[in-house]
Parts: structure tokens; sequence; C-alpha cells
């Protein structure tokens, strides 16, 4: 058998997996929408991961990463949960060495790494505004009635990109409507978007920061060619779009679950296990923490929220 080492990063609208070997050579991967319910969207992605790998594969460690990182790596009893600065920076180290700034959007966040030598020395998250992520590409391509898929190429094809105000969601829909209304070239409002889209992200996510290249552009939006030039035109500086930059924090979870060291036992029958997550309020002091509890099969598998050990007395109750 050979061993193999299974990584999952959980984002609010995406699910992503891959399986790597010890050289960290992606042997499996399956990227789909997390649809409000991580555990379901895990479940798919193992199936899809199971049907790719060989009879002969067997993973003996797993990383999660990702807004649902806790969860799902109590689900599948992952040996690493980490953030996404760290799986990011890890995964996009493994294939570019060299990088000093990692741009990553994805659907409802975004993210700035700065590295020296392969060490994390900043890093800044914007997860407050919908504005400039992959939703709001989404929602305006859904308001031109163009598929988000040709977003770039159309954008691409403009030569005087509309100017488009981007800093909030609200008002920049506003200013999509009245440049609709004015009469402006599609290509040229659609332009306009994808260099919103990047002037937003300098303007709040990077302030402040100083970005010099390589520069790696991940996250969904990174397959978008028209924010990736908008980049380029800001920054005076050439791009890296990984083909896999969408599975960096993937893989870079499944590489931390490797250096662990430590290997355990996983089945790909677990996808067929029955897992519910239930909330409870404890009132046992004034802090009325609320608990949440992992059940698998209806066996307790662990508890967190709870800042005494009241609240898991409350659980026994």
């Amino acid at each position: 058998m050979r061993e193999a080492y299974l990584g999952i990063d959980i984002g609010s609208i995406s699910t992503k997996g891959v399986v790597i070997d010890k050289d960290n050579n992606i042997l499996a991967s399956s990227y789909l929408w997390t649809e409000g319910d991580p555990i379901k969207a895990v479940k798919k992605v193992l199936k899809e991961l199971e049907e790719s790998l060989d009879d002969d594969i067997k993973i003996v460690a797993i990383g999660t990463t990702g807004s649902a990182r806790k969860l799902i790596g109590t689900m599948l009893g992952a040996v690493s949960i980490k953030n996404e600065i760290t799986a990011h920076a890890i995964g996009t180290l493994s294939r570019h060495n060299d990088v000093r700034t990692i741009l990553e959007i994805g659907g409802q966040d975004s993210k700035i790494i700065l590295l020296d030598n392969g060490i994390v020395t900043d890093y800044a998250m914007n997860t407050l505004c919908a504005a400039g992520t992959g939703s709001f590409l989404s929602s305006q391509a859904k308001r031109l009635g163009i598929a988000v898929e040709d977003f770039g190429p159309i954008a691409l094809t403009s030569k005087n990109p509309t100017t488009i105000a981007a800093r909030c969601t609200v008002f920049a829909e506003s200013d999509l409507v009245h440049k609709i209304q004015m009469g402006y070239k599609k290509e040229d409002i659609i332009a306009g978007l994808c260099y919103s889209v990047a002037s937003n992200y300098l303007n709040n996510v990077g302030k402040g920061k100083k970005i010099v290249g390589p520069i790696i552009f991940q996250g969904g939006v990174s397959k978008n060619v028209g924010v990736k030039k908008a980049f380029e035109d800001l920054l005076h500086e050439d791009v890296i779009v990984d083909e896999d930059g969408h599975l960096m924090g993937a893989l870079g979870s499944a590489i931390l679950a490797r250096k662990q060291g430590i290997k355990q036992e996983f089945n790909f029958k677990v996808k067929d296990a029955k897992f519910e997550t239930t909330g409870l309020m404890c009132d046992n002091c004034p802090n009325h923490c609320e608990v949440i509890i992992v059940k698998k099969d209806n066996k307790i598998l662990d508890t967190w929220g709870n800042r005494c050990p009241r609240g898991l007395e409350k659980i026994k109750e």
C-alpha cells in the first residue's frame, strides 16, 4: 500500500480536498460548493476523492483548514487543524519557494500574506465586507446577464475600462446601474468591475503593505484573467496564477498533516456515518457560553465553546 495524506479546506462558499504523496504530488483533488452545509460538502469531496484514487492508496494523516476546520477536523480525526494563513503559505511555498506576496480572494473574504525567505512576516484579512470578492462578481455577472466564467475574457477586449466605485457592495451596484443607464459598453463596464476589485483589495486588505514580487494570485477569483490583468496594471509587476491556486489551502493542510509525523486510521466509509451538530446555551454561570456538540452516529465526538467545566456538566445533564 502507498501512503498518502489528505487535506481539506472548508470555506463558506467552496470546499476543497486534495490527496498527496510523500513528495507533495497531488494524486487526487476535488472542488465543490459548500452550500451552507460543510459536513455534507466534505462527504461529497471524500466520495470524489475515493473514486479518483487507486486501490493501493492508504490515507495515513489528515489536515484541515478554513472556516469550518475545527468541525471537520473533529469529524475526520485530523492530526492537523490550522488557520488559513498557515495553510495557504505552506501550500504555496511547496510550489513557489521564492514567493514574497500571496494575494488571495475567495468567495466571501480575502487575504494577503507577505513572506521573506519562506517565513510569513505579515498578513491581513478582510472578512467584514463582500465587496471585491467572488460573491460580489457573481452577483454583478447575474445583473449583466453574463456567466461569471466569461467575465475575464470579455474584460480583456475592453480598450477603455469604466470607473466603478467598489468600496462598498451597495455603492458599486448603484454605480454599475448608473453606468449601464449612461450607455457605457458592456465590455468596458466588466473591465471596470475587474479593476475595481483589484483596486478595492489593494486599498483595503493591502493598505500599508509592501507588495513585492514574486507575486502569487490565488483563490477562486484568480481564475478571472480580467482581475489578474488589473492587478498587474496597478502593481506594475507580473502576477503568477498557479493552475492549482484554488487548492493551495487544502494542499498546505495535507503537507502540514504529513509533517506532524503522526499516523492515524482512516477509512473513506466515514462519509457514510451520520454526523450532526447541536448548540446548547449553558446557564450554569454568568458567562452563558454557547457550547457546540458534535455527534457521530448519536455518540458525542467532541464539544467546544465552554469557558469553564460547567459547560461540560450541562452536556452530561
